[in-house]
This record gives structure tokens, C-alpha cells and sequence, in this order.
């Protein structure tokens, strides 16, 4: 059995730097105070945090719109406090992994300005520009409700300027060689200061090409290959993870003969697993799954129920999207874009019993998991803000001034305040005292998972039920096997499986036992983690 790499096997967190914890109380959080909540993510079983951008930034795309790949924003400190806080990450045992935003820039970077002021200046081949916006018509649009053209017209440059995401985001053109170098020494830079690796933000349109989706070129594959290469060469034993929203199946070319991306987001999942709650059929998971094709070895999915993001529906048809809004969005301002902007238990209608069972399914299926800070304690979102800010609102700690997150008199986002999910409820200390509260269920699902080598990284095989409510399916991995089924509805359901011998369910804190002969019965969303043979 081929040893597994570690981000095989590992459970991740996004932390948002800026809710995290504030130290120097101006409202912002900051890295020397993210050091002082590393135990608590610790604590959670996680191996590793995704750190999302910490750039100098405009802030008009919360940071991924860098205007210098090679600093630290000031609300977030200095490149000394940053690596304070990689240094002491690593001495607990935790991973980082940052943001690469490859595909474009702010138009605050002096790249940009001085391409958009000077024709002659070399930076002017950065940027992708034209006389015309008809160019590359076939591409589509990916923030509709924001962008009406791929193309903006500058003044100060006389010419029009290519830009997949915001206007304020001119993409960098990789055409250019010196583009290129500029990208290999900002990897080698901060692989040099030691983090474990990258998310590569939005892969699939890093070139242009006319008559074409501008999405997946074989150009964009050949530039990636030389990221895998150098990486691989200089740095070993780091990840590269690539976010691309695509079909499993346009997905494989990123993962190439496993000289590519170590990992990709598996995006179409995601919303399978809320229509399959809502509907109380498991179809959509077995069809998705059944599209997903094998990948090279040493190469892995990674999955996540919700992110800083809205709840993308891009992967699903258009009447799924529609039914998915009526499900989960009734209120409109809940939409964003092709998608849902709620936190994960408002999605499920503070339903404790779901949020067990979608994270109980979430982590026993194929891939690595991401959890989203705030998730573990069941945090809430903010409607009134605009944009994606309502999922991105301060961490709540404790009852206290501003959720125990900074002793400012004004945060960055107000703290979450409402009758249900507010701060004075919701955090972080009153759950450290409770052992049926979110946090305890969430370290409790973790610890689980990673004690069983075949919920880390078995092959999954699905197992026959007749009722298309109960999802069945064992992973195993050589001789350790765990057979999960879940009741995706409100109704006691039979499983229609038997087990031949005795099975102690996993998620039983108490120890139950499945015994032999007797079918299995299921209470409303109840989901079970049966060891079928001993670790």
C-alpha cells in the first residue's frame, strides 16, 4: 500500500486573518493576534490552515486584488509578524498554506500603473489590452450582476483592458514571459519564508485565445506544469491546490499525469449534498460521484460545505439553481451572483440534527475537508451587509465587548448581534462548557475521522439500499472499513442493511452497538459511522 501524503489525508481550516483576533485594537484583526487563537484551531483536529490573502490591497475584492505580492497589508501587520505566526503555526504541529492569486492584480499595482500610463514601459505586455472590446466574445461573463463586458475601456491608457473578475482587476497576461518570472519568484518568496504550500485562486483563465471559452486553454496547463515542476524541484513535500469551478471531468486536466495540481476543489459536491438534504434523495451524490473520474496517484479532492464565498451554484442546471434559491434563499437578498450567500447553519434552518448529518456525510466522503472558521460554532451571517461581507464577519469568542474579537469601539464588520446567532449566544466560551454544542461535535466528527484510516483515504464503494432517502456507502482501507448511512429526511426510515456481525457506530459517544441480524433502523437525520473490522 502506497504511503499517502499528508494533504491526503488532512482536515483544513480557512482562517480569515482580518476576523480573527485584533491586537492592536483598531477594529482589524491581525496576525500576532491570530497566534493567540492558534490553540483553539488546534484543538478543532485540523492539520492545516489556508490563510486567505494577506496582501497590501484596495480591499475592493477583501484582498484578492493584490497590489503587492510580496508585502503584508498593514491592518494585518508586517512580514516579521506574519512569519511570527507561521513559526509558531509549525511549532503546534499546523500547516499553512496562502492565497496565490495568479490570474490577476489590482489596478492599484505598479505594474498596472505604469503599463496603463506609459505605452513603452515594459510593464505595458503585462496586461492584455485591445482597441476594441469585440475580442474573445465567446468568454463569458462571471460576475454578471456586477460586470457588463470582460473588457474596460481606461482612459489614461487609451485602450481597453481584459479583466475576468472586477473591472478594478485587470488580468495579467501570460503571453509574457516576464510575467512568468514575476510569478516564480513571488512562489519561491514565500516558499522561502516556509509556508506549506498554495490555493491557487481562479486557474482556468490565465490566457486568451480567439474562438474559445478562454477557460482551460492547454497554454494555461503548460504554464501550470512549470509551477508543479518548480515546486516540486526546489520546494518538496509542499501542495499546490488548484480552485477551479469546473466539471469533475474538465477538472482531470489539472491534476495532468499527476505533474500538475497536488489537489482541486471539487465544487459540483458541494450543492449536491444540500439538494439531496432538501429533496431526501441521494441521487444527485451518486450521479456526481459516478461523473467524477479517477485521479493519478498521490493526488486528491478537496471538498467543504461553505467558504468565504457565496454558495456557488454554477455547477448545476439553471432549474436546480432556481430551486435551489426557493429552497435555501427565499429571501432575496440571501442570492449573490450564481449563488446563496449564507452561512452553513442558516442554510439548515439552525437544525442541529442536519448540520450533524451534512458534516457526518461531508467528512466521510472521498477528498480532504475544509472547514470554515466560525462553522465550528455554528455562526450566523449578516443579510444587511452588503456583498459577500455577511459570511465574513468577526469570530465570536465569548460575550464579552465585540464577541471577545477586539476592544475597539468599531470593528471591520459589525459583530453578529441578532436573536439567534448573536455573539452573546454564539461563541466560542459558552460551548467550551457544553459537550453537546457545536464545537464539541465538531472536534468530536474530526478526531473520529482521523482515527479511521479508512475515512482518511479509503476507496469508497456504495452500498445497496432500496429507499432513495438512506445514502449508503463503506470506505475502506485495507483491513479498516466504516460503513456510513444516512437518513436524509425527517422520517424514521428502514436502511435496508443488515449486518452480519456486531458494528459499534463511530459517532456514538456512548458506544452503540448495530447488532448482527437485525436491520438497521434509522431516526430522522440520523447518520451512522458502523466499523465494520478493527483498525
Amino acid at each position: 500500500m502506497a504511503e499517502k501524503s499528508w494533504y491526503q489525508e488532512a482536515v483544513f481550516f480557512e482562517l480569515n486573518i482580518r476576523a480573527c483576533q485584533d491586537s492592536g485594537g483598531d477594529g482589524n484583526g491581525d496576525f500576532r493576534g491570530a497566534i493567540t487563537r492558534l490553540d483553539h484551531i488546534k484543538s478543532l483536529g485540523v492539520d492545516c490552515i489556508w490563510v486567505q490573502p494577506m496582501y497590501p490591497s484596495p480591499l475592493k475584492d477583501d484582498g484578492y486584488d493584490v497590489a503587492d505580492y510580496c508585502g503584508i497589508h498593514p491592518d494585518f501587520g508586517t512580514l516579521e509578524d506574519f512569519k511570527a505566526f507561521l513559526d509558531a503555526a509549525h511549532a503546534r504541529g499546523l500547516r499553512v498554506v496562502t492565497d496565490l492569486v495568479m490570474n490577476h492584480c489590482s489596478e492599484e499595482h505598479p505594474w498596472f500603473q505604469a503599463a496603463r500610463t506609459d505605452r513603452n514601459s515594459p510593464y505595458r505586455d503585462y496586461f492584455v489590452w485591445s482597441d476594441t472590446p469585440d475580442k474573445y466574445t465567446e468568454t463569458r461573463i462571471i460576475f454578471l450582476d456586477v460586470e457588463p463586458s470582460n473588457w474596460t475601456y481606461d482612459e489614461v491608457a487609451g485602450q481597453y483592458f481584459w479583466h475576468r473578475f472586477y473591472a478594478s482587476q485587470p488580468d495579467l497576461n501570460y503571453d509574457n514571459p516576464a510575467v512568468h518570472e514575476e510569478m516564480f519568484n513571488i512562489i519561491r518568496f514565500w516558499l522561502d519564508m516556509g509556508i506549506d504550500g498554495f490555493r491557487a485562486d481562479a486557474v482556468p483563465y490565465l490566457y486568451e485565445r480567439e474562438g474559445t471559452n478562454c477557460e482551460n486553454l492547454p497554454e494555461t496547463h503548460e504554464f501550470l506544469k512549470k509551477v508543479r515542476r518548480l515546486i516540486d524541484e526546489e520546494y518538496p513535500n509542499r501542495v499546490l491546490i488548484a480552485e477551479a469551478n469546473q466539471w469533475p471531468e474538465d477538472l482531470l486536466p489539472y491534476f495532468g499525469d499527476g505533474d500538475e495540481f497536488h489537489v482541486c476543489f471539487h465544487f459540483p459536491i458541494m450543492p449536491r449534498l444540500y439538494m439531496a438534504l432538501k429533496r431526501g434523495d441521494k441521487t444527485s451524490i451518486i450521479d456526481i460521484l459516478a461523473r467524477t473520474p479517477a485521479i493519478p496517484p498521490g493526488a486528491q479532492w478537496m471538498t467543504f460545505l461553505r467558504n468565504h464565498d457565496e454558495l456557488t451554484l454554477e455547477m448545476v442546471t439553471p432549474e436546480e439553481r432556481q430551486w435551489m434559491w426557493e429552497q435555501y434563499a427565499p429571501n432575496p437578498r440571501a442570492r449573490l451572483n450564481l449563488g446563496i450567500r449564507r452561512r452553513l447553519l442558516p442554510l439548515l434552518d439552525g437544525d442541529m440534527r442536519r448540520w450533524l448529518l451534512l458534516n457526518a456525510m461531508f467528512l466521510s466522503l472521498p477528498g480532504t475537508p475544509i472547514l470554515y472558521y466560525g462553522d465550528e460554532i455554528g455562526m450566523g451571517d449578516n443579510l444587511a451587509l452588503e456583498d459577500r461581507y455577511g459570511v465574513r464577519t468577526p469570530m465570536q469568542w465569548s460575550a464579552a465587548k465585540n464577541a471577545g474579537f477586539s476592544d475597539a469601539d468599531r470593528t471591520y464588520l459589525p459583530v453578529i448581534d441578532d436573536e439567534i446567532y448573536g455573539y452573546q449566544r454564539v461563541n466560542v466560551a459558552e460551548q467550551e462548557t457544553d459537550p453537546d454544542s457545536y464545537l464539541a461535535w465538531t472536534r468530536y466528527l474530526i478526531a473520529t475521522r482521523q482515527e479511521q484510516p479508512a475515512l482518511r483515504a479509503g476507496v469508497l464503494s456504495w452500498a445497496a439500499t432500496e429507499d432513495r432517502a438512506v445514502l449508503a456507502f463503506r470506505r475502506t482501507e485495507g483491513a479498516n472499513s466504516v460503513l456510513c448511512i444516512f437518513n436524509l429526511t425527517d422520517a424514521a426510515r428502514s436502511s435496508g442493511i443488515t449486518p452480519a456481525a456486531n458494528m459499534r457506530d463511530l459517532l456514538s459517544r456512548a458506544g452503540e452497538i448495530c447488532e448482527a441480524g437485525r436491520e438497521i433502523q434509522l431516526a430522522p437525520y440520523q447518520a451512522l459511522w458502523l466499523l465494520e473490522s478493527p483498525a
